[in-house]
C-alpha cells in the first residue's frame, strides 16, 4: 500500500520545503497540489493552528499585521534563542 500521510504532515513538509514564514493564503496555495486540493482557508487555518499547538510552527505577526507561521527549531527555543 502507498505511504499514507495526513494533511497536517503534508503541510508541515511543504512549509519546511518553502523555507520561509507562511500566511494562511500561502499555505492554502501549498496544499493546492496535495491529496487535499479542496482544502480552503478555514481548513488550512485549523491545520496551521494544529501544527502550532504541537510545537512544530511558531505564530507571529508580520509588519502588516497578518498572522504568519514559521518553523520552530528542535535545538533552540521558539524565538530562535538557545
Amino acid at each position: 500500500m502507498a505511504d499514507l500521510t495526513t494533511r497536517r504532515e503534508y503541510l508541515y513538509a511543504a512549509v519546511q520545503q518553502h523555507g520561509r514564514p507562511v500566511t494562511t493564503g500561502l499555505a492554502e496555495q501549498l496544499l493546492a497540489d496535495s491529496p487535499w486540493p479542496t482544502a480552503r482557508r478555514n481548513t488550512t487555518r485549523k491545520t496551521l493552528r494544529g501544527l502550532a499547538r504541537a510545537g512544530r510552527l511558531a505564530v507571529s505577526q508580520d509588519p502588516e499585521g497578518r498572522t504568519t507561521y514559521r518553523l520552530t527549531s528542535t535545538t533552540t527555543g521558539e524565538d530562535g534563542q538557545p
